[in-house]
Formats: C-alpha cells, structure tokens, sequence
C-alpha cells in the first residue's frame, strides 16, 4: 500500500515487504482469516483484491485501515456485531449475519478479522466449519490454534451449541 504508508512508489533501492497480518490464515477459496491489519501489512492484504472485510471487533478499526479499506475499493463491514461490549461474545445474531455475508459469492474474497484474529474471528470460523459439516474435535483444534493460550471456554461451547438450522449452506 505504497500512498499512505510509503508516502508514494518504492525507490529503485527500496524492497516491498509484504508481511500477513497476526494470525493470518487460509479458510477456504477466497476465504481469509487474520486479526487487525497493521499499516506493515498492507501490501499484502492488497495482494488478496479483497470485496470484503467483515470487522468483528466492537471497537472501529484504525483511522489507516479504514482508509486503505476504502482505496482498496473494499467493502468494510463494521455493523456486524452490534452494539457489544468488548469483552462480550459474538451474539447468535451477529454470527448469522456475518456467515450470510461470509456464504455470499458476491462478497468474494472476503476477510474476517477482529483484534487480534483470535476469539471473534475464531468463533465465527468454527461456526462456518460446523455448517461445512466438520467433526467438532477438528472445528475446535483450529480454533485453538490460532487462539493459542488464549482460548476461551465460552467460545467453544458457543460454537459446538450453535444452530445450524439458523442458516444452510443454501441460505444466502
């Protein structure tokens, strides 16, 4: 993201860097997970041509985000969660409307990020895997990946409670 970060092209000399952000992953075909980028990351996340950012986290995203959002000609969701306090879970709500936007070709490639791609961005994808029909045991393994020590009980009982019929793979 060479205007605002690099302020212009690289110099001859200068080496783009194309760094992911924190927990950064692959979730399916045009489906990416990470937590908030940095403005070091942007490069990279504009290698993915992302349509969509679905934003998680309860607090706005960062003045330079929201820009490179938006001169990227990505759609940044923000409104998914609600009024939630941040310490608060995802609500049953939230988790059906940001899995209609996350199911919706039209929305493609799209990222999910919160904070810091652990909790919000974890519960989300263990729903979207319980809905793709994965065994709980591998739905809560990848969650706890990518939440490292920082893992919650509430998490993944949300997401093994979780009412697919809420949503099919069919509703978008």
């Amino acid at each position: 993201y060479q205007r605002r970060v690099h302020g212009g092209p690289p110099k001859a000399h200068q080496k783009m860097s194309f760094i992911p952000p924190v927990n950064f992953g692959y979730v399916e075909a045009k489906i990416f997970r990470s937590g908030e980028p940095r403005e070091r990351n942007f490069p990279f996340i504009q290698t993915l041509a992302l349509r969509t950012i679905i934003f998680l986290s309860p607090e706005p995203p960062s003045a330079a985000f929201a820009a490179f959002a938006e001169d990227s000609g990505a759609n940044l969701r923000c409104d998914v969660t609600g009024d939630v306090a941040p310490t608060e879970m995802l609500t049953e709500k939230a988790v059906v409307k940001a899995l209609r936007l996350l199911l919706d070709p039209a929305s493609h490639p799209v990222l999910v990020c919160c904070g810091m791609g652990r909790h919000r961005t974890g519960t989300l994808i263990g729903c979207l895997r319980k809905l793709q029909n994965w065994n709980l045991t591998s739905i809560l393994s990848e969650y706890r990946r990518f939440a490292g020590n920082k893992q919650r009980l509430e998490n993944e009982q949300f997401i093994e409670l979780f009412d697919t019929e809420l949503l099919s793979m069919t509703d978008t």
